[in-house]
């Protein structure tokens, strides 16, 4: 059974076939940019790379990061986590974007539900 990745948000629902996926964002207070990295596996998702433009309020780079080409990137020693949910407030700086070996989804621009990420069944 191949795993890929299930995207539910405002009553939809996408399923991908990725097995890797990069999650960003702009961090409401700083207006800087924050990207994760994440590979999808039967234990659930597993942060495999995390990368700041800067740091300031709550986001200050993890242990071991590096200054590579101007972000602040690291990897996280963290254990996968059965699903990512994501706010959808529509009052934020950016939207998430998620982006995958085929293109690229925008999750949350409008009020809503939250956004819900996380392995499944393809």
């Amino acid at each position: 059974m191949a795993l890929g990745l299930c995207i539910v948000a405002g009553g939809k629902s996408l399923a991908l076939a990725a097995g890797l996926f990069t999650l960003s964002w702009t961090h409401s207070v700083e207006k800087t940019d924050w990207r994760e990295s994440y590979r999808v596996g039967a234990a659930g998702l597993e942060l495999t790379e995390a990368r700041v433009k800067g740091s300031g309020a709550g986001m200050d780079p993890g242990e071991g990061a590096r200054l590579e080409h101007g972000w602040w990137v690291w990897q996280p020693d963290v254990p996968p986590i059965p699903e990512l949910v994501l706010a959808a407030s529509g009052a934020t700086v950016s939207a998430w974007s998620l982006c995958h070996s085929g293109g690229c989804e925008t999750l949350g621009a409008e009020p809503g539900a939250p956004v819900h990420i996380k392995p499944c069944a393809m």
